[in-house]
């Protein structure tokens, strides 16, 4: 692609490059399959790759970005946070050329620095789809797993018109519905609708008594669900989105210290309108919410 073709991007025209072929990775590959000119995935894990090769993920697969990731018009990088950090820090000395880059990583603040560092040929900008699983394995990954799902995109001041038209044919092509967004209030909002319930969810798990197990129904399941999480992974989250996080729980905090008090106190009166105003508020947020299921 040439610079001359500013403001478009045409993405079946485009070489992409995806960078980690984990769930989120290999789940977007699988989806752009015959969607672009050539189709590159870059993983150092050898079981993963031998498993991309059998599911024929990409045109091309690569452990090593080196001699791969050159070709790429649009380079996405589909890792964890830190390593999207380390991936953005080489990413000059393994690309020469003037690609289009977006990562896929959970917060944004960091990423978005290192991203302004990267020198004027490179057109950053930060994204970060809104689904998933409790696995993270590309045997977990699936062509619909985008499709209906938000795909926050966060600009960077130099971002051009190229790269976003490059987020909305990404979109576009696997089925998510594009959220344009500024870095502080997507990490502020995903702290609270993200990183805080698997904080509570890990909770719930680690607090429940193994001997009530034979009574676990489908609403311990499915509060429980994300606590099923990589830890390691969710660290990353944790690390990059702290006081977002430690906001979040300060208020959930103050609530769960209500409950106790009116227990405390038998005003159940007062406990039942916390409960109806609970429930009340879920309904509302959901109103608005793009999510398909409640």
């Amino acid at each position: 692609m040439s610079g001359d073709e500013e403001p478009g991007f045409f993405l079946e025209r485009a070489c992409v490059a995806i960078l980690g072929l984990g769930l989120m990775g290999g789940s977007l590959a699988l989806a752009l399959r015959g969607k672009v000119s050539r189709l590159i995935g870059i993983d150092p894990h050898p079981p993963t790759l031998e498993l991309a090769a059998r599911l024929r993920l990409a045109d091309d697969l690569s452990a090593t970005p080196e001699g791969a990731l050159p070709q790429a018009d649009l380079v996405i990088l589909a890792a964890p946070v830190r390593v999207i950090l380390q991936l953005i820090e080489a990413l000059p000395g393994l690309h020469p050329g003037a690609p289009v880059v977006i990562d896929l990583g959970s917060t944004k603040q960091d990423i978005l620095q290192r991203m302004a560092r990267l020198p004027g040929r490179f057109d950053p900008l930060g994204g970060h789809p809104m689904c998933g699983k409790e696995r993270s394995s590309l045997a977990e990954a699936e062509a619909n797993l985008y499709r209906g799902a938000p795909f926050a995109f966060v600009p960077l001041p130099r971002t051009t018109l190229r790269a976003r038209a490059a987020a909305e044919a990404l979109a576009g092509a696997i089925g998510a519905r594009p959220l344009w967004l500024d870095e502080w209030v997507h990490d502020r909002w995903v702290a609270a609708t993200s990183h805080l319930p698997y904080l509570l969810a890990s909770a719930l798990a680690a607090c429940t008594p193994p001997e009530a197990a034979p009574l676990a129904g489908p609403g311990f399941r499915s509060t429980t669900r994300l606590a099923s999480q990589p830890a390691e992974l969710m660290m990353d989250i944790l690390m990059t989105n702290r006081k977002n996080v430690l906001c979040a729980l300060r208020r959930v905090h103050a609530r769960l210290d209500l409950f106790e008090q009116l227990l405390e106190a038998e005003d159940y009166a007062a406990l039942q309108g916390l409960l109806e105003e609970g429930a009340l508020r879920r309904e509302n947020f959901l109103s608005i919410s793009p999510g398909e299921t409640r």
